[in-house]
């Protein structure tokens, strides 16, 4: 089992929901076959991810499984673009309306649900790739 370092995780908005987090990583250590399985509380639950596609420098395409809290499949995706002296990044979440996603809906949208954690994984992203290596 690889170990990812802590520079590598430290843009996701998610990792702050469980200390004890277990994280699993296979495949090639980076591009498409790479996979990071994680298995946490309550709140991080239980999933997959894999790098499907890579089209260097502008577009990365994950395929996204959780198990736990509920059973989902999505495709997950960034794409980079030159923005004047920079990038410009853009993370999506695309999939299937499930049952248990169509009754969330009811009472609240995606957006709303997931638009804070994006943000925030983005700022940390920025945060992450604008700090000089050591």
């Amino acid at each position: 089992m690889r170990r990812c370092a802590s520079g590598r995780r430290a843009w996701s908005p998610w990792e702050d929901l469980d200390p004890e987090l277990q994280r699993t990583y296979s495949g090639p250590d980076s591009g498409v076959g790479a996979a990071y399985s994680w298995s946490g509380n309550r709140k991080a639950g239980q999933g997959r991810m894999e790098i499907v596609e890579v089209e260097a420098p502008s577009l990365v395409r994950i395929d996204l499984s959780f198990e736990k809290p509920f059973k989902s499949r999505t495709q997950s995706g960034f794409t980079i673009e030159p923005d004047g002296a920079g990038s410009r990044v853009m993370w999506r979440l695309t999939g299937r309306k499930t049952f248990m996603v169509k009754v969330m809906g009811l009472f609240t949208s995606m957006d709303k649900m997931m638009g804070k954690d994006f943000e925030k994984g983005l700022a940390r992203l920025r945060q992450t790739a604008e700090t000089p290596a050591p």
